[in-house]
């Protein structure tokens, strides 16, 4: 095929309107955008868009603003033109039903606005947990050259002579509350030390985990995914940021190619970090873009063989903060080097293996293990399937009570997130220590997903010292939380999965050296379930109008990523 001896536009002359007069629309472009002060000189430069995503309502980044000027000086510094855009802001605490529900429609605004404006390349800032992936998923659908600029994490803080910081200790100190461990006037103080800075949260959470994931994909700058939110060294990254930027708009550097050596150094990433379940999903959401797809059996070989070494909570002791103080991801990936590919071009112009050039050996292995003193020698995370998850579930053994990793247990249901509101605490709730806690009707069409997964300890067990148990749902949890928790059970129990069958008193084997979860009840009776069951359905979001009929119609399960089935890419053979 020849190529085209009208290359595509670039700059300001790309995408105009059309006013069936190409000129014209260009010519009224630069007429509106000379209204803001530019100039012809300016207008002839290459342009680097530049995402905001600050919000009142999102003070994960309420840094922008100092990251948005930092990333212009970058751009500019290079003879490029930056332009400020705003899109979609997601935060966790303040988008309901959940922020996933949201996600995929930030992923749309992503990629219309990138597609729809005149840019050549486009610097994504994000940080809390759904913002990273869609602002990915948006920009691999829209085909343009891009760089992430992950907000970063928040300090840490101290309440009653402990460190503490969001949000492992959020959830740590209410089970406190809840248990009786605590009083309202502590539990109010400790409400103010808990979040001392902006910034995502200051612990290996979802947000921590998908910037460590990009950056060992090679999306972002050196060192992107741990500097603090409030540092001189995340003001120097957005800096290299537009800096990156400008160089890949002019064409001084390619955009590297998405392939299977990214989606490798991701889940290898993700694993050795210890990173959220969440990953998972937003991994397979973005993966989807570009035609591929996570494999369970991989991914569990992949478990098997990667240790765990970052010491950080959930799973561990230590915050953000002090994974950038001990080297950050290029630490981990000079300790696991046969693990990574470390060839990957970036979108700084250098490779993985560049960044490794010259990394003194470290003063103490504290935060970042040596790899022959792991803080889990491997299965970090594991992949679950059988008749209870036919398409799949996970868990963080990681995070979770050694002990219950194998176990068998009488089934606790409750049915949906108001059920369980309702009873969960009732004194006459019949549960034990030794029970599954079932809780169905939160997957994508359920209530969209959001983070229950972390169902409560039952107050009557919590009281008696009971801090842990093997809960499992359809639903997901907070990349912060901690517990033998299965989660993404596989299809949902609005879909009609076999979780919709599950009674009181059924028992259920969780095993994860198997990978298995499975209901202990004969095929006779579950379809004599599904016979009975045929015209009955839980609650689901499921609306009339808007962006909530769009969801009900297209969304995808957990394996998929929850991600629109119009917007995924034909899988490659």
């Amino acid at each position: 095929m020849s190529k085209s001896s009208n290359p595509p536009a670039k700059g300001l002359s790309a995408g105009t309107v059309n006013y069936g007069d190409r000129d014209f629309a260009l010519f009224l472009r630069r007429a509106f955008i000379k209204g803001a002060g530019l100039s012809d000189e300016d207008l002839a430069k290459p342009i680097v868009g530049i995402v905001n995503t600050g919000s009142d309502f999102n003070p994960c980044h309420g840094n922008a603003p100092q990251l948005i000027e930092a990333v212009k000086r970058g751009v500019m510094m290079q003879g490029a033109l930056p332009v400020v855009f705003p899109t979609i802001s997601l935060h966790e605490s303040f988008a309901a039903p959940t922020s996933l529900y949201l996600r995929n429609l930030m992923a749309m605004d992503t990629e219309e606005m990138i597609k729809a404006q005149p840019m050549d390349a486009v610097v994504l800032i994000g940080g809390c947990d759904k913002t990273t992936p869609a602002q990915v998923m948006g920009a691999l659908s829209a085909g343009k050259p891009f760089v992430v600029l992950p907000t970063g994490p928040m300090l840490s803080s101290r309440w009653r002579g402990e460190r503490v910081g969001a949000c492992t200790d959020c959830r740590r100190l209410w089970a406190d509350f809840r248990a009786g461990r605590l009083t309202q006037t502590q539990i109010d103080d400790a409400n103010n030390h808990l979040v001392p800075s902006v910034g995502t949260c200051s612990v290996m959470g979802t947000a921590s985990t998908m910037a460590c994931v990009v950056e060992a994909m090679g999306l972002t700058v050196p060192g992107a995914a741990s500097a603090p939110a409030v540092s001189a060294d995340r003001l120097r990254i957005a800096e290299r940021s537009g800096y990156a930027a400008a160089r890949l708009a002019r064409g001084d550097v390619a955009m590297p190619a998405f392939t299977k050596k990214q989606l490798h150094n991701a889940l290898t990433t993700l694993l050795a970090i210890g990173g959220s379940t969440n990953a998972l999903v937003h991994m397979a959401a973005m993966i989807g873009r570009v035609g591929m797809a996570l494999d369970p059996n991989e991914f569990n070989t992949m478990a098997d063989k990667t240790p765990v070494l970052v010491d950080l909570k959930p799973g561990g002791e230590g915050y953000m903060p002090d994974f950038h103080e001990a080297g950050g991801l290029v630490r981990v990936l000079a300790e696991l080097k046969d693990l990574f590919h470390l060839d990957i071009d970036t979108v700084f112009g250098d490779t993985l293996n560049d960044r490794l050039s010259g990394l003194e050996a470290p003063s103490e292995a504290v935060v970042i293990r040596q790899r022959n003193n792991p803080i889990y020698p491997s299965g970090g995370l594991r992949w679950l399937s059988g008749n209870l998850a036919p398409q799949g579930a996970v868990i963080k053994p990681v995070a979770a009570t050694q002990k219950l990793l194998e176990h068998t247990g009488r089934a606790v249901v409750f049915n949906g997130l108001e059920d369980m509101a309702r009873r969960i605490d009732d004194p006459d709730l019949d549960v034990k220590a030794d029970d599954v806690l079932v809780l169905r009707g939160i997957g994508p069409k359920g209530a969209g997903m959001p983070e229950a997964g972390l169902i409560p300890i039952p107050k009557k067990l919590a009281a008696q010292g009971l801090r842990d148990m093997v809960r499992i749902s359809d639903g997901r949890m907070s990349g912060t939380a901690y517990g033998t928790i299965v989660l993404h059970i596989s299809p949902e129990a609005a879909e009609g999965g076999p979780l919709s069958l599950v009674r009181d008193g059924d028992h259920i084997h969780l095993s994860v050296a198997q990978a298995s979860l499975q209901l202990l009840v004969d095929e006779a009776t579950l379809a004599q379930r599904r016979s009975e069951q045929a015209h009955t359905q839980l609650p689901t979001l499921a609306q009339t109008r808007g962006y909530g009929r769009l969801h009900m119609q297209e969304v995808l399960q957990a394996e998929q990523g929850c991600d629109f089935r119009f917007l995924r890419q034909p899988e490659a053979n």
